[in-house]
C-alpha cells in the first residue's frame, strides 16, 4: 500500500465493513483449512481477547490469508488486492468483511474502512510487503506503520510457514493436501513512539520499528517450527 499522508486520509469515504461476515469467514476457514491441511498453530493467545488490533502477516502463498482466518482466535478482516475481486469473489469476499484495496494509489475508500474496522475494535490483518514474495518481511511498505500510529492499534506479527514447501499433486498452485502449515503468533507491540505524532519522519521510524520486530518473530518462527 501506498505511503498515506494525514492530509490525504482526511475524511476518507466511511464504508461499513460486516463483523459479522467476518466471523461467517473464519467458521468457513476453520473447515476450508482444517479439512485440506493440517495446520499447527503457536501463541494464538497472544493476539489481544478485544480492542482493536492488527495481525502483520508474511505473505508468500496464496492460502496465507485464508489460513490465517482459519486459525485466528478472533475475525480477521484482511486489506485484499482490488485484482482479487473479480467474478463472484467480488461479493463473496465483501460479505465475510474482507477489505478492497488498490495498491497503486492512496485508496481512500479503503483507508477508511480499515480505520473503521479498528475504531469498532476489529481485527485488521496486512500483508505489510505488499505483495507475495519470499514472505521474509524484507521490504514493508508504509501502510501498516500508517495504520498503527493513525488508530493506537497494537501489532500482532504473524509467521505463515510451510505453504510454499510442497505442492499438490492434482493442482500444483496449492501446497499437498494434509501437508503441515505453520502458524505463529508473536507478542504484540506498539508501532508508534508514544508522541501520537503522525508526520512523514514518524511513520519511517515506526515502519523501522515493525520491521525489526517482524524480523525477529519469523526467525523465532523459524527456530520454533524447524523450517
Amino acid at each position: 500500500m501506498s505511503t498515506v499522508s494525514s492530509a490525504e486520509a482526511a475524511g476518507p469515504a466511511q464504508r461499513a465493513v460486516s463483523a459479522r461476515g467476518a466471523e461467517v469467514g473464519r467458521r468457513l476457514g476453520v473447515g476450508l483449512m482444517n479439512g485440506l491441511w493440517k495446520p499447527r498453530v503457536l501463541g494464538a493467545w497472544r493476539v489481544p481477547g478485544s480492542g482493536p488490533v492488527i495481525l502483520a502477516v508474511n505473505h508468500s502463498h496464496n492460502i496465507d490469508g485464508p489460513m490465517v482466518m482459519g486459525v485466528s482466535p478472533r475475525p480477521v478482516h484482511f486489506l485484499v488486492k482490488k485484482e482479487a475481486f473479480i467474478g463472484p469473489l467480488d461479493p463473496f469476499l465483501r460479505s465475510i468483511g474482507q477489505v478492497k484495496v488498490d495498491r497503486a494509489a492512496a485508496d481512500r475508500t479503503a483507508i477508511g474502512a480499515a480505520l473503521g474496522v479498528l475504531k469498532a475494535g476489529g481485527v485488521l490483518g496486512i500483508f505489510p510487503e505488499g505483495t507475495r514474495g519470499d514472505g521474509d518481511f524484507a521490504s514493508l511498505r508504509a501502510g501498516l506503520a500508517y495504520f498503527a500510529v493513525r488508530s493506537g492499534a497494537p501489532i500482532v506479527p504473524v509467521a505463515v510457514l510451510g505453504s510454499t514447501e510442497s505442492r499438490g499433486r492434482l493442482i500444483p498452485a496449492l501446497p499437498a493436501l494434509r501437508s503441515r502449515v505453520d502458524v505463529v503468533f508473536g507478542d504484540a507491540f506498539e508501532a508508534g513512539d508514544g508522541s501520537g505524532r503522525r508526520t512523514r519522519k514518524a511513520l519511517d521510524d515506526a515502519t523501522v520499528r515493525i520491521q525489526e520486530h517482524l524480523t525477529t518473530h519469523l526467525e523465532h518462527a523459524r527456530r520454533l517450527t524447524g523450517r
